[in-house]
């Protein structure tokens, strides 16, 4: 099994992440922001990741060190268990709808961390989570996890629908991105190398 397992504590928070890449979409665990943890568990259950997390933050401040980290452990816990990423797929996207909004993402596990989030939103606020924390998520797991992911909102009116439709294209796009290539030899690279 493919697992990254990542413990992260800061004055700000306390996280325990656990990620099996080749799961079933089982999500457990609690962060203390009620549609993160929604989120997370489509991620997990779309993208049949096993997925494990327990945080604990500052919310007595906001939300915020707390996204942002259980997002560096889930890039980190990634990178771990991707491993040297030899015989990946690599590259993968996918168009999810929800209801009335339409979210894509696309994925290249290439070793280069870039994050490009374009998403307009209506409310500040979904339940607990401020949507400006949306794109900074996405950009955490992107950077720790050494990963490529374009976000976008395509349309739609509802926050609610919009973001989660993004989480669920992210865990499709990532099960695809991550699967192995039985005709691949060595890592998804023409230069030979994922890591310089």
């Amino acid at each position: 099994m493919r697992t990254g397992e990542i413990k992260r504590r800061t004055n700000e928070t306390d996280v325990v992440l656990k990620l099996e890449v080749d799961g079933q979409g089982r999500f457990a665990g609690q962060t203390g922001v009620g549609f993160l943890d929604h989120m997370l568990a489509l991620f997990a259950g779309h993208g049949l990741f096993d997925l494990t997390v327990t945080a604990q933050g500052d919310l007595q401040v906001d939300e915020h060190h707390t996204v942002e980290d259980v997002g560096i452990c889930l890039g980190k816990a990634l990178d771990q268990a991707l491993g040297d990423r030899q015989g990946l797929v690599r590259t993968a996207h996918s168009f999810v709808p929800m209801d009335e909004a339409l979210g894509f993402v696309a994925i290249d596990l290439g070793g280069r961390p870039y994050c490009v989030v374009d998403a307009t939103w209506h409310t500040p606020r979904v339940g607990q989570l401020g949507t400006d924390l949306i794109p900074h998520f996405f950009e955490s797991v992107a950077i720790h996890g050494r990963l490529n992911l374009h976000a976008r909102v395509l349309y739609g009116r509802n926050d609610h629908h919009q973001v989660e439709a993004l989480f669920k294209a992210f865990g499709r796009a990532l099960d695809a991105a991550t699967q192995l290539d039985p005709r691949r030899q060595g890592v998804p690279s023409t230069k030979g190398t994922l890591s310089a």
